[in-house]
């Protein structure tokens, strides 16, 4: 309870707060950042299956890749959409979600349509934007943006987990040395006195269990 502990303390909690903050911030770009990246992707399905259909493929690769943008579309057999959430953004997705709208999903739906059309000499699009090196390079960007958001939510926890510890730990945290520095101001001079007066309305709770 030594005045030059405690400010030790406070300097380490205010800079938990701040690390985390940053890294809520961090997490919060990725996010956004791969929001924006996926915003073209089931347009360009679509487009690769319109491509595909007139390169020439026999009519049975067509519908093998109408089924797959199906899924990548979020879409039933008959051209319904799926009961299955969208991917929602602020949250880091997991390899194992059940969505076929998942992150993980959609980039897996992406990169089983680029194999079927590379997989067909026929499919040679005018299109830069359509032909199989560009899409690959964009299945490479949804990775990469997918796993930036993985890789920030963990540090972003990490961090949380770090500052929690400072700021609520069991005896060594924050709150509960304040709380004994207060209950030590009290007994030293008494609960109507004017020192701990200056104190009594200063708020700190334990972090619920």
């Amino acid at each position: 309870l030594k005045v030059a502990n405690l400010q030790t303390l406070l300097t380490a909690a205010k800079a938990a707060i701040a690390d985390c903050k940053a890294k809520e911030t961090a997490f919060d770009n990725s996010t956004d950042a791969r929001k924006d990246s996926f915003a073209t992707l089931k347009a360009l399905g679509t487009r690769i299956v319109n491509a595909l259909s007139v390169s020439g493929v026999a009519d049975t690769v067509v519908e093998g890749a109408r089924t797959i943008n199906r899924k990548l579309q979020g879409q039933r057999a008959n051209g319904s959409a799926t009961t299955e959430p969208a991917p929602t953004e602020g949250t880091a997705p997991t390899s194992s979600s059940s969505s076929q709208q998942s992150y993980d999903n959609l980039v897996e739906h992406f990169n089983g349509l680029i194999e079927l059309v590379s997989s067909h000499a026929e499919y040679n699009p005018n299109e830069t934007e359509l032909k199989v090196a560009t899409l690959q390079t964009y299945l490479a960007e949804l990775k990469t943006a997918n796993t930036n958001v993985v890789n920030a939510n963990t540090t972003w926890s990490n961090s949380r987990i770090s500052r929690d510890n400072t700021l609520y730990a069991d005896t060594t945290g924050l709150v509960d040395i304040a709380l004994d520095v207060k209950a030590y101001v009290k007994s030293v001079y008494n609960a109507t006195s004017p020192q701990y007066g200056q104190i009594s309305g200063i708020e700190f709770k334990r972090a619920k269990a």
